[in-house]
C-alpha cells in the first residue's frame, strides 16, 4: 500500500524544497501532490524542474488551507492520505513509521514534529483541546522527545504531519471548507472523534518543523486567521451554551486578546473573533465528541497559551 502525500504550499519555495527532498529520501515509497495556492515565487516551476515525480496541482487563487486540500485529495491519488507542512523535513522512515502504525488498523496516525532550534524538544505530536473552552493546544509542545514514549493518546493529529484513512477523511467531510487556515486540524478530529475515528500516535515519525514560517508566528495577518477560526469553531461547537463553558471563554478571550493589543498591538485577533463568529450564525451545530477531550484547568490553560506567544 502506497500513500500519497499532500503538501499544500504558498510562497514558500525553498522550504517546499527542502521537504520534498527529505521525501524523496525515504527508506518506503510515497506518491507527492504539491497543492499550490497561486504562489507567484516560482514554486511551480521549481517543482517540475527538480521534482518531476512530483503531482503539481495548480490553484488559481490562494484557497487557504484545507479548502485547497479538500480538492486535491479529491483530484487525484490513492491510499491513505499523508498531510504535510511545507516547512518540515522528514527522518528518513518517516513515512516507514507512521504505515507500521496504520497497517495495524489506525484510520488516523499522528506524527512527531520537533523544533528546529532545539531538535531535542517535541514540536507537536498532536492536538489537544479543553472539554469547557475548546481551548487548542499541541500536545507534549516543548517536552523532551524521549518523552513521547509511553505517551498517552491525544484528540488528534496536528495537521502538519497527518496520516488519515482515505475512507475515514472522505465519510466526514475532509476540512471543513469555511476554514482558510489555523484550527482546521482541530475541527477535523473532533469530527474524526465523534464518528468513532479514534488516533494513534507514531512516536518514531519524526519530522522537523519550522514553526508560522508563512505568516510569522506574532503577526497580525496571523492573529487574524486565527481569531476567525477560534470565533468559528465557538459558536459552530456552542461552547457558550454551557455558564461554566461562557464564563471561562469569555476571560480566556480577553486575556489573550488584551495581550495581543499590548504586546503585538493589533487588535487584528479581535476583528478575526467577531468575523469568525458572524460567519457561524445559521449554521448547525457540530456535536463534541464522548472522548478525546481534556479538562484543563483555567490557570494551566492560559499559561499555555502565553507559552505560545499569545
Amino acid at each position: 500500500m502506497i500513500p500519497t502525500a499532500y503538501i499544500p504550499t504558498f510562497n514558500g519555495r525553498e522550504r517546499l524544497r527542502q521537504t520534498l527532498l527529505s521525501i524523496q529520501g525515504q527508506t518506503r515509497e510515497c506518491q507527492v501532490v504539491v497543492v499550490d495556492n497561486a504562489s507567484d515565487d516560482g514554486t511551480p516551476d521549481m517543482v517540475r524542474a527538480e521534482f518531476p515525480d512530483c503531482l503539481l496541482h495548480e490553484l488559481k487563487s490562494n484557497r487557504g488551507f484545507g479548502t485547497a486540500l479538500n480538492e486535491a485529495i479529491s483530484a487525484s491519488g490513492e491510499g491513505p492520505v499523508l498531510i504535510l507542512n511545507n516547512d518540515v523535513v522528514l527522518e528518513p522512515d518517516f513515512v516507514e513509521q507512521a504505515m507500521a502504525v496504520f497497517e495495524r488498523g489506525a484510520p488516523v496516525v499522528c506524527g512527531v514534529l520537533v523544533q528546529s532550534t532545539a531538535p531535542g524538544l517535541i514540536d507537536s505530536a498532536g492536538v489537544v483541546a479543553d472539554r469547557r473552552t475548546l481551548m487548542a493546544f499541541d500536545y507534549l509542545e516543548g517536552r523532551p522527545v524521549e518523552d513521547i514514549s509511553g505517551a498517552k493518546t491525544p484528540l488528534g493529529a496536528t495537521g502538519g504531519a497527518a496520516l488519515y484513512d482515505r475512507g475515514a477523511f472522505n465519510a466526514v467531510g475532509g476540512f471543513d471548507p469555511e476554514i482558510f487556515a489555523y484550527y482546521e486540524d482541530l475541527d477535523l478530529a473532533l469530527r474524526m472523534r465523534s464518528a468513532g475515528y479514534a488516533p494513534v500516535l507514531a512516536p518514531l515519525a519524526r519530522a522537523t518543523h519550522l514553526r508560522s514560517s508563512t505568516l510569522g508566528g506574532r503577526s497580525a495577518a496571523k492573529y487574524a486567521l486565527t481569531g476567525w477560526s477560534r470565533g468559528y469553531l465557538i459558536r459552530r461547537y456552542g461552547v457558550l451554551n454551557s455558564l461554566g463553558g461562557l464564563i471561562r471563554t469569555v476571560i480566556a478571550e480577553i486575556v489573550i486578546c488584551v495581550g495581543q493589543l499590548v504586546i503585538d498591538r493589533t487588535a487584528n485577533g479581535i476583528r478575526g473573533r467577531i468575523r469568525g463568529w458572524n460567519a457561524a450564525k445559521g449554521l448547525p451545530q457540530k456535536p463534541l465528541p464522548a472522548t478525546g477531550l481534556t479538562d484543563f484547568s483555567f490557570r494551566a490553560a492560559i499559561r499555555a497559551r502565553v507559552r505560545r506567544y499569545l
